[in-house]
């Protein structure tokens, strides 16, 4: 099937399906007189994997790495589970890091008046004369 139609199967976009062919991971079928790309419900399968992936945010590295555990029918499952483990605690120290910046911010919008004055703590703070910590 044309890209078209292999990124609408696949809940991808176009300008997606297009990038992870240029990377390689996928590699559709090219008709050598005519140039276009023939996907292959094999290449909708990894574009669906590695879609999923995506959306957990593995990196594109990482979803190489899951994509060839994905293919290999001798894998170990040892190995998916610890790089999704790896996954989970990025995702827990990224929410931690996101929570200190909420608490921050808002600790910022409390101390600003909101009022007609130019004095503002949440600007005096993004500035370099009073870098946040």
């Amino acid at each position: 099937m044309n890209i078209s139609k292999a990124a609408t199967k696949a809940g991808l976009t176009v300008k997606t399906v297009r990038y992870y062919d240029t990377i390689g991971m996928v590699c559709p079928y090219q008709n050598p007189q005519t140039g276009y790309r023939d996907y292959s419900e094999r290449d909708i399968a990894k574009l669906q994997f590695v879609g999923s992936a995506r959306r957990f945010n593995f990196s594109i590295k990482e979803c190489r790495e899951l994509l060839s555990l994905y293919e290999d029918e001798n894998r170990s499952s040892e190995t998916v589970k610890a790089l999704t483990m790896q996954k989970i605690s990025d995702i827990e120290d990224r929410l931690t890091e996101l929570t200190r910046l909420r608490d921050k911010l808002a600790h910022l919008a409390s101390a600003c008046h909101g009022d007609s004055r130019p004095d503002c703590p949440i600007l005096d703070a993004f500035s370099a004369k009073n870098p946040p910590s």
